[in-house]
């Protein structure tokens, strides 16, 4: 029986998943996550990622991977029941083969954490470790927070970082039979993506051809390693439909929201766009570093969160975009979001990392100041 099918039939679908957690930070979960559905997509599978919390950057990596939308899903922000609903809905409505959840920080990082949303839905988890600086204490990192808790499922280890095949095999003969080795991936920096301020650097800033190579270069990796064998005998999770309250679908009928998308601006969630369309809003997106205008369509105005710190001076150059935003503003009948970056493009001026002052949209007074971690 078809996906479709199923969902209509029942209230209930049937889809393998995995959540790839880790101890911590910067063990490579995003690296490893988008590399998995790199290599399931190259197998002809259908996948849908979730990012759990509130993440706009390893999304776009993560898309990068499965050729799909990301959706992040988070207890506190979003609620049980909307992400009940989003998770039914990858299998019942775009028919994933199979579902990926990466996780945030440390496996029991925040309230709630990786591990509670894991718990929630039944999805077995696998825990991604760099064990650079460690052998056998990798299995007994691994085995304590596996025993930590007894309401989720941790079904194995993903070995990152690996000096050598004894090394993986140090790492493997330690663990329990009841906890294998999924994978051990060697070091190499033919899959290392590049951090910056907030996280890793955006694929819009590294080149299509350099993403692809990395996500390649991880698939291989993982093949090589073996890690379909477990793929393939993941068990299907029951994934349960949700009813919650939906808006109107005429509420924005005759809205179109221009929002803006390049390097500078692209920290906007993929279901908030979604639900701007269920309302019946047409959506366009525009540059403000390389556009000369708002699309002429437009009748409000989205300017997200990214890194206009980064791209001041080509903004600031941009007279023609400033110019339309300005009488975009000045015609005083049209909404305008702005967030984050996008409040600071607003502003009179805005201060690079190198002390540099360029000016802005002007569309309220004041100056944004980029600083250093120290503030």
């Amino acid at each position: 029986m078809e996906k479709r099918e199923q969902a209509a039939a029942s209230s209930a679908c049937y889809c393998p998943a995995l959540f790839l957690a880790a101890p911590a930070s910067g063990q490579g979960k995003t690296t490893i996550t988008a590399s998995l559905a790199r290599l399931l997509h190259r197998n002809g599978k259908t996948v849908r990622i979730f990012k759990f919390g509130p993440d706009y950057l390893d999304p776009q990596i993560l898309e990068k991977g499965s050729k799909t939308p990301v959706v992040q899903l988070d207890l506190w922000m979003a609620g049980e029941e909307w992400c009940r609903q989003q998770l039914y809905r990858a299998v019942a409505e775009y028919e994933a083969d199979i579902i990926l959840v990466e996780g945030a920080m440390g496996l029991f990082d925040g309230t709630p954490s990786s591990a509670d949303l894991a718990a929630k839905f039944g999805i077995p988890v696998a825990l991604i470790m760099d064990v650079r600086a460690m052998a056998q204490t990798a299995a007994a990192i691994a085995v304590g927070l596996r025993n930590y808790r007894d309401d989720f499922d941790m079904i194995g280890v993903i070995a990152n970082k690996c000096g050598s095949n004894y090394h993986a095999k140090l790492v493997g003969d330690a663990l329990p039979d009841d906890l294998p080795l999924l994978a051990a991936l060697k070091r190499t920096d033919a899959i290392q993506l590049p951090e910056r301020h907030l996280g890793l650097v955006q694929p819009s800033e590294q080149g299509e051809d350099f993403i692809e190579k990395c996500l390649e270069a991880g698939a291989d990796l993982l093949e090589e390693a073996g890690i379909m064998t477990h793929i393939d005998n993941l068990k299907d999770i029951c994934f349960q439909s949700q009813l919650i309250d939906t808006p109107r679908c005429d509420a924005l009928a005759g809205v179109t929201i221009a929002i803006a998308h390049d390097e500078a601006f692209s920290f906007t969630y993929t279901a908030n766009i979604t639900l701007l369309k269920d309302m019946g809003a047409s959506v366009c997106f525009f540059s403000p570093i390389k556009d000369d205008s708002i699309p002429l369509q437009a009748n409000a105005l989205w300017l997200p969160g990214g890194y206009p710190e980064l791209h001041a001076k080509e903004l600031s150059e941009n007279t023609n975009m400033l110019t339309s935003i300005r009488s975009f503003h000045k015609e005083g009948n049209h909404p305008i979001l702005a967030e984050c970056g996008g409040f600071l493009y607003c502003m009179d001026t805005l201060i690079d990392l190198d002390d540099n002052s360029w000016p802005m949209a002007a569309l309220m007074p004041g100056m944004g100041s980029m600083k250093n971690k120290a503030g």
